[in-house]
Order: C-alpha cells, then structure tokens, then sequence
C-alpha cells in the first residue's frame, strides 16, 4: 500500500496526459481493426507473446528460444501482414474530414442540383430494383480505381446515371466514381471486402462497398438488384434499407459538409448487426 500511495504522489500532469495519449491511441487502433481480419491476427500475436513469457517463468529454454527469435523478426512479418490496415490508418490520420469535401470544393447551389439528380436518380433505379454502385470521392484519391474503368469525365445527370446501370449495357455490372461534381468514370472494379463476419446475403455489390470503404474515406450507394432496397456503405460499416430522405442527409454530408448531428451514428446498431 505505500508504494501504491508514493506512485499516486508521484502523478504529474505530465504523466496523466501521457497515459491518456496512449489509451486513446490503443482505443483508435482497435477501433480501425475493429470487425477486420487484424483483429483475429491481434488475437494471434498477444497470445504468443503470452507463451513466450510463461515459458520463460517455467524455464521452457527451448520454447523460450524458438518464441523470443520469432519476436526479433516478427515487425517485418506484421507490416506484410498488416499492409492494408496500415495503410488506411494512415490515410485516416492524414485526413481533415472524413465525410466532405474540401470547402473550397463546395458551392450551395451546385451541390443542391447534384443532390437532386443524384436523388433522382437512385430513386428510380430502386423502382425498377435495378442494380448500381455509385462511389463518392472524397479525401483519399482513388485514380487507381478510376483507370480500371471507362473515362466519362461527364457532369452529373440523373438519365445519365439510370442508362449507366440499364441491365445488359456495357458499364451496368461496375461502379460509377463521383469526383467532386463530375462523374469521373464507369464500369470501375473495386476490391471486396475482407470481412469473413458478413451475413450471408450480402452480395457482391455489397461486398464490393464495403470493400471500397475498409481502404479509403471513399462513400458508397448502393441499389439492391433483387429488392431495390437503398443503402450505403462508409469506413467499412453498411447501412441497408434507408429512406429518401436519410439518402439526402447523407449526400448533404458529402457535398455540404453539414455539421452534427451526426447522421452516420444514427444507423449504428442497424449496421452492426450485418457484422455478425
């Protein structure tokens, strides 16, 4: 009990603000880990950092060694193994905002005419249960996805967007990337997700989101081929089956940077469980 009471005598401020730095840096990587395939791996690496200290109390020496070598090069082996975790821990720490665009990139009355073709038209396609994709850039680049289309550099139309995912043309089956303003290209091809905890009806499309997603700030619409239901996908986590009028909120926070409250927590539960 002394030395407990000479530890707490001890505190500084110093001290506090560092403990609260680290904690909040271990909460934000197990946040980005989170529903991943890294959190089975995280799971993995503490248990053998567990073995490796019990066989050293026990005096295991040949375990001991064999455990402690593997450690010595183990950093090499998680930066291969955590390459696409990293990497979007990275890109979440360079951005300013994770749901809008630049302020110099908005303009009230362009957006609201975006807004309402981008409504329009995704309003229609999930009438006619026809099925699309539709990616928003936002901080994170994502030419390398753009070059695996078709170049349309065209300003944004609801008829454009419909004739792009009539069933049987060429661009139906991709995605459709939104730069700013302009819908930059079609027929796009996306990473799924590695996510091995989805429900078993999510589809490809879906999964393609999700995918988009788990690697950028990217935003994602979704129109459900075989119910018309709306959804979107953002930092990994899908949202199915919301309303026109949660489609437009969602939009605003893309091309209006609107403030709180924060729409994306209002789904939170009703995304989760499509995780287990």
């Amino acid at each position: 009990m002394e030395q407990i009471r000479l530890i707490f005598l001890n505190i500084s401020i110093f001290n506090v603000i560092d403990i609260a730095i680290v904690y909040f840096l271990l909460y934000k990587g197990y946040m980005l880990i989170k529903n991943m395939r890294a959190k089975q791996l995280v799971k993995g690496i503490a248990l053998v950092v567990i073995i490796t200290q019990l066989s050293g109390v026990f005096q295991l020496f040949t375990l001991s060694w064999i455990l402690n070598s593997t450690l010595q090069v183990g950093f090499i082996a998680l930066v291969i193994l955590f390459q696409p975790e990293l990497r979007r821990a990275l890109e979440y720490i360079g951005r300013k905002s994770v749901f809008s665009l630049s302020t110099s990139d908005r303009d009230s009355d362009s957006a609201q005419k975006i807004m309402k073709e981008i409504t329009t038209a995704v309003s229609s396609l999930s009438r006619q249960r026809i099925g699309a994709l539709i990616i928003f850039e936002l901080k994170t680049g994502l030419s390398e996805i753009i070059d695996t289309g078709v170049t349309i550099n065209s300003e944004i139309s609801s008829g454009l967007l419909i004739n792009i995912f009539i069933p049987n043309t060429p661009l139906h089956d991709g995605a459709v990337i939104i730069r700013s303003y302009r819908i930059a290209a079609a027929g796009c091809f996306l990473p799924l997700t590695d996510n091995n905890q989805l429900s078993k009806d999510i589809g490809t499309r879906h999964r393609a989101a999700l995918g988009m997603t788990e690697r950028s700030d990217a935003i994602a619409l979704i129109v459900s081929e075989e119910t018309g239901y709306i959804s979107y996908a953002v930092d990994g986590r899908l949202y199915r089956n919301i309303q026109i009028e949660e489609l437009e909120k969602v939009l605003a926070k893309v091309y209006l940077g609107e403030e709180k409250p924060k729409i994306f927590e209002k789904w939170k539960t009703k995304g989760e469980k499509f995780f287990k």
